[in-house]
């Protein structure tokens, strides 16, 4: 049987890329602004689906298609759908399931989508909701913004669409080339990982993705991991967590810019992947990077524009407890512990897999979230954090000071 692979991003057939529907920006307008929210290193935005049901997707320049993740709102809406085919997961060995819904009515804002295709999802492999601790449905890709030039403020938090034909290029801006394949923006630019030493590489520009930069070492004998790394869970992917290691590299060039000990996920590309569908690429650049730009698309011309935002200068901070959080319950209101970095101050205090945290320096559980909790243990080093748990129905409570793990 012959699958279509999924790693980061989704890849699907031929017969979606050609399916074409309504592109409208509602009353005219030539530009309209779609405002965001920003949590956990993800751009959210409402989406009107069908004409009923307000749902979140990412806004995601790095899938091709748009996804819903959750097959009960089709089912409640008694859509129809076309076909069902398999897919390989992140991990490029779990088989999943999606069906192809062909007419979709979608509002974001003023910006109106009609008639477009749609993947589905069998079941919720994304499990946005324990990653981020926020209702999100699905995603939106780049099938139904491409044609347009987009620019993102990460700032004032607004996604404005241009129509191509009366875009101008902005002063202040820096001018760089990009390219698109598959309706998806890359960048050529270099990486030191130790060093002097530049290494050229093909990175995908992804909104989707709440890292700061990714490599795949086996694509190049130069992307070797650098002296200090830990070993870990990278993210999650469709069908599971993605392992690899997590390092720094001394530089990378983003335009005429160089960013220093940039927080980088290092992660090899399974074997027997088709790596046509990698476009050459050696890795991913995220939002913990993008973030700190004024970022404009300009798919048409294939040019990206950029200028730093307050944020450039902030260093890359990682969490320094050592612990990997996940929401659970009905609510997404309980934070259980996924996985403990070994040798880190939460594994040294005897934090373990499956703890509840029911409070967090005195903050209690009903007030805390995933975000909090990333924030708090991403603080300065030496900072004291009491944390009250909840194993196997005893209650424990465990001290650790903060310490940069990176």
């Amino acid at each position: 049987m012959k699958y279509t692979a999924l790693l980061a991003l989704l890849f699907l057939p031929n017969f979606i890329v050609r399916a074409q529907g309504g592109l409208l920006l509602s009353k005219h307008f030539k530009e309209v602004e779609i405002p965001f929210e920003y949590h956990n290193d993800l751009l959210i935005v409402t989406v009107t689906f069908n004409r009923v049901f307000p749902l979140k997707f990412i806004f995601d320049t790095g899938a091709e298609h748009s996804i819903l993740a959750q097959r009960q709102i089709t089912d409640l809406l008694h859509v129809n759908y076309d076909r069902e085919f398999k897919l390989l997961g992140s991990d490029m060995q779990t088989e999943l399931t999606a069906y192809l819904v062909r007419s979709v009515h979608l509002k974001v804002g003023d910006w109106i989508v009609g008639n477009r295709p749609i993947l589905v999802l069998d079941d919720d492999y994304f499990r946005f909701e324990e990653l981020t601790g926020r209702e999100i449905h699905g995603i939106l890709g780049s099938d139904i913004f491409r044609h347009f030039v987009v620019k993102i403020n990460y700032s004032r938090r607004t996604i404005t669409l241009t129509k191509a034909n009366i875009f101008e290029p902005p002063r202040g801006y820096q001018e760089v080339p990009m390219k698109v394949h598959r309706g998806k923006p890359y960048l050529d630019t270099w990486v030191k990982i130790f060093g002097d030493t530049a290494t050229n590489v093909r990175l995908l520009m992804d909104s989707g993705a709440s890292t700061s930069l990714l490599l795949y070492t086996d694509t190049s004998p130069e992307l070797q991991l650098p002296p200090n790394t830990i070993k870990g869970q990278l993210g999650m992917g469709l069908g599971g967590f993605i392992e690899g290691y997590l390092g720094r590299v001394n530089k990378l060039g983003v335009g005429n810019l160089e960013m220093s000990e940039v927080l980088t996920n290092f992660h090899e590309v399974n074997k027997g992947v088709d790596t046509s569908l990698l476009f050459e690429r050696n890795g991913i650049l995220g939002n913990k990077v993008l973030g700190r730009f004024y970022v404009i698309f300009d798919y048409p011309r294939e040019r990206l524009f950029l200028k730093p935002n307050k944020y450039f200068k902030e260093e890359f901070e990682f969490d320094k407890s050592g612990l990997i959080l996940l929401a659970t319950g009905v609510r997404l209101n309980s934070i259980m512990v996924h996985d403990v970095i070994d040798g880190s101050p939460a594994a040294e205090a005897g934090v373990q897999p499956g703890d509840i945290i029911i409070r967090a320096n005195a903050l209690p559980s009903s007030f805390m979230t995933v975000e909090y909790m990333h924030n708090l243990l991403s603080k300065r080093e030496g900072k004291r954090i009491k944390l009250v748990l909840l194993r196997e129905g005893e209650k424990l409570k465990v001290t650790f000071r903060l310490r940069r793990l990176i």
